[in-house]
């Protein structure tokens, strides 16, 4: 059975950096688990790899969308079982790195998430247009009426997450939150950061600034122009907090303010779901001694021997 290490946790605690340090040591190649860093140019808001970094392991699905294309938890779900079948073949570890927590949900469970749509156009288009028109609360309401079960379980700050939970009830007659094929089909060790809540929420305000420095706001302007941009880049938290001062109706600080507060309202939202809905092995980064080699000898337990390159 192949064996698969994922590192999840909220936004800003050190996933990426883990990731790229272990994947070296254990012959392993990253897979993204973000369903933002999927936009080719979306570079600083998305939080991703610098370009050497990007060199220094094999990164996979980053940068494969423009703007204005749409991606699915379904798509990826099949990409990234594929790359992983691929890496097995070559005797290398995959490694899942990322927040977006129905992505890994749905590849570490199996879920069946039905057809690339719901089949029904006109329930697509409806739902679409509601988005477009930002109902994001019409699309609540119809979900709480339509699978109270995902309304709890899913981020339904998310529209697109809110639609496609919408689409695979009306498709399967399941929940999208209960939709698992049953089998096992692969051995997952999941990590998990976290960090005292007052760290975390200033390291999330660091990065923030830190991120207007290396350009956010020209990046974020090219997106508010771009009349193609989809709904799923354009609502990215740090785009969509900056759109008021392009208008000219907010000023810059009370926009920036409104990136770190959203980032950190993201970050437990993260912490909520991957507490609750997957089986993670949780280390907090302030209070484990060198919990990066703590993480990395449960690995070579986990991997008993499967790779040859165990540091």
């Amino acid at each position: 059975m192949e064996k698969i290490i994922a590192i999840v946790g909220p936004t800003a605690v050190g996933k990426s950096a883990l990731g790229l340090k272990l994947s070296q040591k254990f012959n392993g190649e990253i897979i993204s688990g973000d369903s933002m860093q999927i936009y080719r140019h979306l570079d600083i808001g998305t939080a991703k790899d610098s370009p050497d970094e990007l060199r220094m392991v094999k990164h996979h699905l980053v940068d494969i969308c423009d703007v204005n294309q749409r991606y699915t938890v379904k798509d990826f779900q099949e990409k990234a079982v594929q790359i992983i079948h691929d890496l097995d073949d070559q005797k290398k570890v995959p490694f899942v790195v990322g927040g977006t927590g129905f992505y890994l949900n749905s590849l570490v469970r199996n879920l069946n998430l039905g057809g690339e749509s719901s089949g029904d156009d006109d329930l697509r288009q409806e739902l679409l247009t509601l988005e477009q028109d930002n109902k994001l609360d019409v699309l609540q309401n119809i979900l709480k009426e339509t699978d109270l079960e995902a309304f709890n379980s899913i981020d339904i700050s998310n529209s697109r997450r809110v639609i496609r939970a919408i689409e695979v009830y009306k498709t399967t007659g399941k929940s999208i939150v209960d939709q698992s094929n049953g089998s096992k089909w692969a051995d997952f060790y999941i990590i998990g950061l976290t960090d005292d809540r007052a760290k975390l929420y200033d390291r999330i305000n660091l990065r923030v600034d830190k991120m207007v420095d290396m350009g956010l706001i020209e990046e974020a302007k090219t997106v508010f122009d771009n009349r193609e941009s989809i709904p799923q880049a354009k609502n990215g938290i740090g785009y969509k907090e900056l759109f008021p001062y392009f208008e000219g109706i907010s000023d810059l600080n009370s926009c920036l303010d409104e990136i770190k507060k959203n980032s950190r309202h993201f970050a437990k939202r993260q912490l909520t779901y991957f507490r609750n809905q997957m089986d993670v092995d949780w280390y907090n980064i302030s209070e484990v001694n060198d919990y990066q080699q703590v993480i990395s000898q449960k690995i070579e337990q986990f991997l008993g021997g499967k790779n040859d390159n165990l540091g």
